[in-house]
């Protein structure tokens, strides 16, 4: 009976060695390969972030580049969630138009918000709102 409960313990003991190392192989190989892929993970993530600056840089530089069809002195930039809104005739302190304007480069479509943000407006739920500061305020 001895022997029976030293061979219950040993293959415990076996098991749980084995476990051990497989987990430190396993740990070991996981980092090995997280290693390898993370130049590519780096150079994905630099590529992602330069794609966002440039949109956002070209998004502000946009009422200066060839075909934009307003005048830029009667653009005012947002950003979010539309990126201009466009007063026509604001040049000649006569504004007989409102235009709101969202920029796009390559591939990119309209967000959720933004897609929301036109379909109020084609829908012409839009309205004017004059808000006074409280006098005690100023």
């Amino acid at each position: 009976m001895v022997i029976d409960i030293l061979t219950v313990i040993i293959v415990c003991v076996a098991i749980f060695v084995g476990y051990l190392i497989g987990h430190a192989l396993g740990t070991f190989r996981r980092e090995r390969l997280w290693q390898q892929q993370l130049p590519e993970h780096r150079a994905d993530a630099i590529a992602r972030s330069r794609s966002v600056l440039a949109g956002n840089f070209s998004e502000q530089l946009a009422p200066y580049l060839p075909g934009f069809p307003f005048k830029p002195t009667e653009c005012k930039f947002i950003g979010k969630p539309i990126d201009f809104i466009v007063f026509h005739g604001l040049d000649e302190k006569n504004v007989t138009g409102v235009t709101f304007v969202e920029v796009k480069s390559g591939k990119s479509k309209l967000s959720g918000t933004e897609k929301t943000v036109k379909e109020s407006i084609e829908n012409k739920n839009v309205r004017w709102f004059d808000y006074r500061v409280p006098d005690d305020l100023v």
